[in-house]
């Protein structure tokens, strides 16, 4: 019974084990899939990158190690270790008398300069021989911190006395100019006014042999009155530039007279980045000479110039150029005439080397207005019988280059070609006397028109050797070409002048000037029936007239001057029968003031 017991015992256990064997396989195949599915899905996640056999030879059994630690003091291998030498100090000190006291640092300071005293006022009076007399006299007064009151009265005069000559050759200037100024951040304006007195004489009287008695009824004394109101209008960001207004009135001692107004504002605009300008040009002139030279009849006279000049101006890095043109109406409302003149106004500079080297270029015309008071201002000399007429200059094309040699030295070199259609010429009026009009006996000066083509090549060049001293000169070469007029009368083929500044201390100060005038040409001429019944063209001889001036300043108050002109004492002259006045000599002083 023990023996069957016993088996049935190991069977039970046998089955036992089989059944606790075969749970065990299950578990496993079922884990083994779970797994297996995990990694299906991980593969899709991975996109499938293959399958790898894992085979465990040894279960993973992790552990630390002690970490290796650097020592502070490494071992030394050598045979033998030096030792340091141990140094000992011993000081030998005795004590040292010393006086020495530092004294304490400061701050040098600059030298300031003196900051120079501006007067609001000053006159100047010179006084020399052929009883010369020359006055200066400025002051500015402040209204407000916007407003200023100018005045400024000039003033030259000589009793004459030149060598050789038998009529009056005395003359007077004086002139009175008042300002008012006006000053804002957007708007500046400057009405202005004045007076102006000159008296000349017809003194060129040629060597004809009159009498004594026929010279005494000569009258060649010329009076001239100028009266002047205008204004001048500056504006910033506008399209509205500025521009001026001039009004003038003229009248002489033989009942000649002449107003002239001129009106010129000025617009400005930007369209794509350029700017576009565009003067407007209203100028009349209108007069009457009581009469002709051959004494038959008045002269009058009446034209309006009216014009618009657009330009375009292209800035581009070291170019600039100036693309316009001038468009013209010229009415003669004397005569009833009207005529349109179209001109080019092309102007261009380029840097070819900074400041150095400076190219320009351009052909411009213009319609010039001419005027009794202009040719009266270039030539004091002309009769009251002149025919006024505008000068229509054609175009007027140079190229030229100007910039710095050093630093302290500039040139400019150009050379031009113009053309001219009714240029005013200088020529002396026909002998042909007439006792009550003293500017008929060949000493006065008549404007005849001619087209002149003319060809001209200048150079200038300016030193600033020092501060101080400052020295120039320049000189113009003109070759003329003319359509009916046997000679461009009376104008030079050559000019030149130098000049020097020098400052030669803090109170001495001088300088000095050479002009040089080439020759010129003339037609004298002798109406029929007068004592000599001819034409002669005469040719006037270059001269040059060499002036100086010094100066001592006192204070910033009060300074002394000479001056002298004319020091070679040469006899030239300047129109025909007209010599000046040889060397001479005025000193003066000038004074400055607070008034």
């Amino acid at each position: 019974m023990k023996s069957n017991t016993n088996l049935q015992s190991k069977h039970n256990m046998r089955n036992h084990i089989i059944k606790s064997t075969c749970l065990l396989v299950v578990l496993f195949i079922a884990n083994f899939a779970t797994a297996q599915e995990k990694e299906k899905d991980k593969d899709k996640d991975k996109k499938n990158i293959g399958t790898e056999v894992v085979n465990v030879v040894k279960p993973y059994t992790p552990s630390v190690s002690d970490a290796f630690k650097i020592k502070q003091t490494p071992s030394l291998n050598d045979k033998e270790t030096a030792k340091k030498k141990e140094i000992k100090y011993s000081i030998f000190s005795f004590p040292v008398a010393s006086t020495f006291t530092p004294a304490k640092g400061r701050a040098a300071n600059l030298k300031k300069a003196e900051k120079e005293q501006i007067y609001n006022t000053y006159v100047s009076l010179g006084l020399g021989n052929y009883n010369t007399a020359a006055l200066d006299f400025y002051t500015s007064r402040a209204i407000s911190r916007d407003e200023t009151f100018d005045i400024a009265l000039r003033h030259h005069s000589s009793q004459g006395d030149i060598d050789g000559v038998v009529l009056n050759n005395n003359f007077f200037d004086t002139k009175l100019d008042l300002a008012y100024i006006n000053r804002s951040r957007d708007l500046s304006w400057k009405g202005k006014a004045g007076y102006q007195h000159q008296i000349f004489n017809w003194y060129g009287l040629p060597d004809v042999g009159l009498t004594a008695a026929q010279i005494g009824t000569i009258d060649e004394q010329q009076t001239y009155h100028n009266v002047y109101l205008g204004a001048d209008v500056d504006m910033e960001d506008s399209f509205f530039n500025g521009g001026n207004i001039l009004y003038r009135r003229m009248f002489d001692a033989t009942s000649s007279g002449e107003n002239r107004l001129i009106l010129q504002p000025e617009f400005e605009v930007e369209i794509a980045g350029e700017l576009i300008k565009t003067l407007v040009d209203i100028d009349y002139v209108g007069g009457t000479f009581e009469n002709n030279y051959a004494g038959s009849g008045s002269i009058d006279y009446s034209t309006l110039k009216a014009g618009i000049s657009p330009s375009l101006v292209i800035l581009r890095d070291d170019l600039t150029v100036n693309f316009g043109a001038g468009i013209y109406v010229a009415m003669d409302l004397e005569n009833s005439e009207t005529d349109i003149f179209i001109y080019p106004r092309v102007t261009a500079q380029y840097r070819l080397s900074g400041d150095d080297i400076i190219a320009y270029a351009g052909v411009e015309g213009d319609l010039r207005q001419n005027s009794y008071y202009d040719f009266v201002q270039e030539n004091f000399f002309v009769s009251p019988t002149l025919g006024i007429a505008p000068t229509d200059q054609q175009y007027n094309g140079y190229l030229g280059i100007k910039g710095k040699l050093t630093s302290n030295v500039s040139y400019n070199a150009k050379a031009s070609y113009m053309s001219e259609k009714g240029k005013a010429l200088f020529s002396v009026n026909p002998f042909n006397p007439q006792p009550d009009n003293g500017y008929t006996y060949g000493n006065s000066f008549n404007v005849l028109y001619d087209d002149v083509n003319t060809l001209s090549v200048a150079g200038e060049i300016n030193v600033d050797i020092t501060s101080n001293f400052k020295f120039g000169a320049k000189a113009e070469y003109f070759n003329y070409n003319t359509d009916t007029q046997q000679e461009a009368w009376n104008l030079p083929n050559l000019e030149a002048s130098i000049f020097a500044d020098y400052q030669i201390t803090e109170n001495w100060f001088a300088g000095a000037n050479i002009f040089f005038i080439g020759e010129r040409k003339d037609n004298v001429t002798f109406a029929p029936g007068t004592i000599m019944a001819m034409n002669q063209i005469v040719t006037l001889d270059s001269f040059i007239d060499v002036n100086a001036h010094v100066g001592y300043r006192f204070n910033d108050r009060l300074s002394v001057f000479a001056k002298a002109n004319n020091i070679a004492n040469q006899d030239y002259q300047r129109w025909v029968n007209f010599p000046v006045q040889q060397f001479q000599i005025m000193g003066g002083a000038t004074y400055k003031f607070d008034f």
